[in-house]
């Protein structure tokens, strides 16, 4: 079935310190994303203009609004969300991007849940920064998990052309990492994963991959028992639950073999576990919550803040994230 819906794409500036700027006016200076959505960027017009004239683009432009009302479908649009002055700072951690990176995105957030854009992409913020009394997420995630997760988790998935990895923990400490792994979790996040491939990416009957989190997957008890004793008997549980999981593979052999080709997902028990070959293996990837009634996404790294200013930044994280958002509007309308 053609879906031929013109989505409207809110896009969050991040901290305005780093390359979301950039990477987002590099992203959206393809002509031919204005053919298949309309792009609302929730920013500062002014650091917009700052960005634009040291990347020397002249023949790129915002149309600049104050409310979503206004939005235009024949060019990239910027919802300014303040008006008084900023100090940019380049390549530096500041308190004001932190609050400003804070503000895009509960107005984004705002209009998602009033259905007043279709999707959310969110550039790379500073988690320490971006701290407040109103905001004490570990990251992105957890913020639109609890804004609009209600009682349902979230799961962060990274998503390349070659390689899919959710994630048992996100951003917990390793030291806490085994104590928060169980049986009820793993399956949780299994539910979310298998339901993610089928309903976001239409993938009739996904096979998943479950990580050890031991060495040698524990060596049968003699480097960890919890192979053993949560995360097959998780997988198991699975199973019977129709969710084809398989595992717990140990993580070196698993990529290192090429093993993970054989799958439609890999469920990850700790962030670096997934997180390191998904960035060696997945090239531009994407960061997407899986799990949401609504859907967002993200590039896959960080605010960069050492080549901030610098013109290098590579915009085609964040047109991916832009492309990934709209395959998954399509796929839910499905």
């Amino acid at each position: 079935m053609a879906d031929n819906q013109l989505y409207k794409i809110g896009i969050t500036h991040g901290d305005l310190n780093g390359v979301g700027y950039e990477v987002i006016i590099k992203a959206l200076a393809d002509h031919a994303i204005m053919d298949i959505c309309t792009p609302v960027v929730y920013g500062l017009a002014k650091a917009a203009s700052y960005h634009r004239k040291y990347m020397d683009m002249p023949d790129f432009s915002f149309q600049f609004i104050k409310n979503i009302e206004q939005t235009s479908q024949k060019r990239p649009n910027l919802l300014n969300i303040y008006e008084e002055e900023v100090k940019i700072d380049l390549g530096t951690s500041t308190k004001v991007a932190g609050q400003l990176a804070e503000r895009a995105l509960v107005i984004a957030g705002k209009d998602l849940k009033n259905k007043m854009i279709d999707a959310v992409v969110t550039a790379p913020v500073n988690k320490n920064n971006i701290q407040s009394d109103k905001f004490k997420f570990h990251g992105q995630t957890e913020f639109f998990e609890y804004y609009f997760g209600g009682d349902k988790k979230a799961m962060m998935m990274m998503v390349a052309e070659n390689l899919r990895v959710g994630f048992v923990t996100n951003h917990e400490p390793i030291s806490q990492v085994s104590s928060v792994i169980t049986q009820d979790r793993i399956l949780n996040k299994l539910e979310i994963l298998n339901h993610s491939l089928r309903q976001d990416f239409a993938i009739d009957n996904p096979k998943i991959a479950v990580l050890a989190l031991n060495p040698h997957a524990g060596d049968d008890g003699l480097l960890g028992s919890e192979e053993k004793e949560i995360i097959h008997p998780a997988i198991e549980r699975a199973f019977q639950n129709k969710i084809n999981a398989f595992g717990p593979f140990p993580a070196d052999g698993f990529f290192a073999s090429g093993q993970y080709r054989q799958f439609d997902a890999v469920l990850a028990m700790y962030h670096d576990q997934g997180m390191i070959p998904f960035k060696i293996l997945g090239t531009e990837g994407v960061n997407f919550t899986a799990g949401l009634p609504i859907v967002r996404t993200s590039p896959a790294h960080g605010t960069a803040y050492d080549i901030a200013g610098k013109n290098i930044a590579n915009g085609q994280s964040m047109r991916n994230a832009i492309y990934l958002a709209l395959d998954i509007l399509r796929n839910r309308n499905r």
